[in-house]
């Protein structure tokens, strides 16, 4: 299994579909709370979907299950909680929704899990990753980052 992870902040649209195109992956993976943000530019959920099957001939998904609540992310975001209190309440949040019995494996499987943050440390996407990796006891897989 390949889980590749990308994030459009800070890229220009010609890096971030070239890393795309690049990479091998065969679909987009949206896992934002949030895909039709004015501040999403060219990575808006319409855009996306078009200049992905255009240029890459990618396709795209949108699991909003995977995503943050506002709860969650909001406290985050205004630095009321810690990276490691947020990561906790989202672990425990993908747990309670049960996502590893209700997202299919040939979907995150050579997918390419989309959110905004720039790099993968501090962000849902390599958590969820991460997350499905365990819960499908894929301890092989691969989890690459397109940076």
């Amino acid at each position: 299994m390949k889980i590749y992870t990308i994030g459009f902040t800070e890229k220009k649209a010609e890096r971030f579909f070239s890393l795309i195109k690049l990479s091998g992956t065969k679909r987009i993976v949206d896992v934002r709370l949030n895909n039709i943000s004015q501040l999403s530019g060219f990575a808006k959920k319409d855009d996306l979907k078009y200049f992905l099957k255009e240029l890459c001939d990618v396709d795209y998904v949108h699991l909003p299950e995977l995503a943050p609540t506002k709860e969650i992310l909001s406290p985050y975001q205004k630095k009321e909680i810690s990276w490691q209190q947020y990561e906790d309440k989202f672990l425990n949040l993908m747990a309670k929704r049960n996502i590893e019995k209700h997202v299919k494996r040939e979907i995150i499987d050579e997918g390419c899990l989309l959110c905004s943050e720039h790099q993968p440390h501090q962000c849902h996407r390599r958590l969820v990753a991460n997350y499905l990796k365990q819960a499908w006891d894929q301890s092989d897989a691969v989890v690459k980052d397109l940076v």
